[in-house]
């Protein structure tokens, strides 16, 4: 079980073609770093695909999640470059709800 002790979550949009490497030096330049047991989480301009890096302390993992319908609820710019989320923000967020 990975475990996730914070999530945070980007406001300016990602390339989703961006592989490991590209996703942790985003990571790295909005956040400052990426800290062990982190979620970060970045969407495309047209918040129809969500990227999610977690730092698991030893390594990383890289999942994405597409909406076939739909787009994620994702804050614009003007409100910061990132937010935390807690674990229900996070599950709605993936199942696509507002919150």
């Amino acid at each position: 079980m990975i475990r996730i002790d914070a999530i945070w979550r980007a406001t300016e949009p990602m390339d989703m073609r961006a592989g490991t490497e590209t996703a942790q030096a985003r990571v790295i330049a909005v956040f400052g770093a990426a800290k062990p047991h982190c979620a970060y989480l970045f969407a495309n301009c047209r918040a129809t695909r969500m990227t999610v890096l977690v730092h698991v302390g030893f390594g990383i993992w890289l999942t994405a999640r597409r909406l076939n319908q739909g787009k994620f609820h994702w804050p614009g710019i003007r409100q910061g470059s990132e937010l935390e989320l807690d674990t229900e923000q996070l599950q709605a967020l993936v199942l696509g709800l507002s919150f």
